[in-house]
């Protein structure tokens, strides 16, 4: 069979997402659980940048999830209400937070950058728990809510209205996946790449090794952050849940679940994971056991995720 042309997937993958809420409910699901794949997969996409193209492992993508939800909470609940205020200023913490703790561990590799990682997000893990007079401790901060955005010539009511919300979300979603596809294209994304293929052969060509690892990675917690604003806003709720580690592990799992060296392979590793999820915690509580077994499945046979099967199947 003829490789399936990268355009044509691509129009088949936005017709899906702009189509999602009428097909959805049609199969039985709901609009709000297409917003959270729409969320998770930028959240994994964007730690794909880090992982799946730059060759750099991080368990604590959570942290800077969390930052930009409690950031876009407590905006609204504290300082003013307006959602894309909101959103700015969480994204804006969390990406000065990344950006500094990445300069302490930047020249790490390995294993060894990733256990940092953990250690930073439990830091703010600790912190959202027991500050409880602000953050709302295990409680999760709450009693406030996601605001209209005006427009200029219309406002979009996204209160009530989860249709509305879902769009918001994927135009957020849009822009983001644009913003990182234009960096991978771009010489300095072949540069990340070029790192993650032979480190030592890029530090020989005179490529500021450290310096570009910084940067994919504050981009990347960039990126997570935006998705973390955008979880608490579908809720209009956070807690310290969402900074955990294991919030950090499921990002991986999305990744390397839809193939974490292609593109869009986290956004499918997204869809499966929640709805696995969504389905299978409906008839029982052990569903992460499901799950695993799952992900083992696809790791020990299928290396390059369901995307890499897809595109074998293609070629042969």
């Amino acid at each position: 069979m003829p490789v399936i042309d990268k355009r044509v997937g691509n129009i088949l993958i936005w017709l899906l997402l702009l189509t999602a809420p009428f097909w959805l409910v049609g199969l039985g699901g709901y609009v709000e659980l297409g917003t959270r794949v729409v969320i998770y997969a930028l959240a994994a996409m964007a730690l794909n940048f880090l992982l799946g193209y730059t060759g750099v492992l991080s368990f604590g993508h959570a942290a800077y999830f969390g930052l930009g939800g409690y950031g876009t909470a407590m905006t609204i609940k504290f300082l003013y209400p307006s959602t894309p205020l909101a959103l700015l200023v969480g994204v804006a913490v969390a990406t000065v937070a990344a950006g500094l703790i990445g300069l302490l561990i930047v020249r790490l590799r390995g294993v060894y950058f990733a256990m940092v990682t953990i250690a930073f997000g439990q830091v703010f893990y600790f912190i959202a728990f027991k500050w409880s007079s602000v953050t709302g401790g295990d409680d999760g901060l709450s009693a406030w809510q996601r605001q209209p955005i005006d427009l200029g010539v219309a406002t979009l009511d996204i209160l009530g209205n989860n249709k509305a919300l879902y769009y918001f979300v994927l135009a957020v979603f849009a822009v983001c996946v644009g913003a990182m596809a234009f960096l991978l294209r771009s010489p300095f994304g072949r540069t990340l790449m070029a790192i993650r293929e032979n480190e030592r052969r890029a530090r020989f060509l005179g490529i500021p090794i450290d310096r570009h690892i910084w940067f994919s990675w504050v981009i990347s917690c960039f990126f997570v952050s935006v998705a973390g604003g955008l979880y608490a806003l579908l809720s209009d709720f956070i807690d310290p849940r969402a900074i955990r580690w294991d919030q950090s592990g499921n990002f991986v799992i999305m990744a390397v679940l839809g193939g974490m060296r292609s593109y869009w392979g986290p956004l499918i590793g997204a869809a499966i994971f929640l709805v696995l999820q969504d389905y299978i915690s409906s008839h029982t509580e052990n569903w992460m056991s499901f799950v695993g077994l799952f992900f083992v499945l696809i790791v020990l046979f299928f290396p390059r995720g369901v995307l890499g099967l897809i595109k074998r199947k293609n070629v042969s």
